[in-house]
């Protein structure tokens, strides 16, 4: 009986992993249209380094935007805003060093970095930009 029910969990989570990567990529195309009705220019998307992932690099007037995507089906555990802790704020403030060493163009404005929360599924979706959600 063990071993049947092991089996379904371990064939079910292949199928509950790509829904939440094809999620996070629909979140992150939504992310970029809501951006741009904002009148910022994306310039990069998924900058990825082994020290970490930027999601979207956007200019917004003079000021360089490094943005997190999260999206959340439900508010439990705080929400997607909550996910975005400590450890991920170091990672993601590790790949900006490596994006500006890798464009040296864009180290002349100033950087901050903004989240980009999805919270909900569907038309009931909300989204929500906080700029400036951490520093260095």
């Amino acid at each position: 009986m063990r071993v049947r029910e092991r089996r379904r969990r371990d064939s079910a989570a292949v199928p509950v992993a790509m829904d939440r990567r094809q999620r996070g990529q629909e979140a992150e195309e939504r992310a970029a249209h809501y951006l741009e009705s904002q009148g910022l220019t994306i310039l990069a998307r998924n900058f990825r380094r082994r020290a970490g992932e930027i999601d979207i690099v956007a200019q917004d007037g003079g000021t360089l935007a490094i943005v997190e995507v999260r999206a959340r089906s439900t508010r439990a555990c705080g929400g997607a805003a909550a996910s975005v802790g400590h450890r991920k704020q170091q990672r993601l403030i590790r790949a900006a060093y490596l994006l500006l060493a890798a464009h040296p163009e864009w180290r002349r404005m100033p950087a901050r970095f903004d989240v980009v929360i999805e919270e909900g599924t569907g038309t009931n979706a909300r989204i929500e930009w906080i700029r400036h959600a951490f520093t260095l």
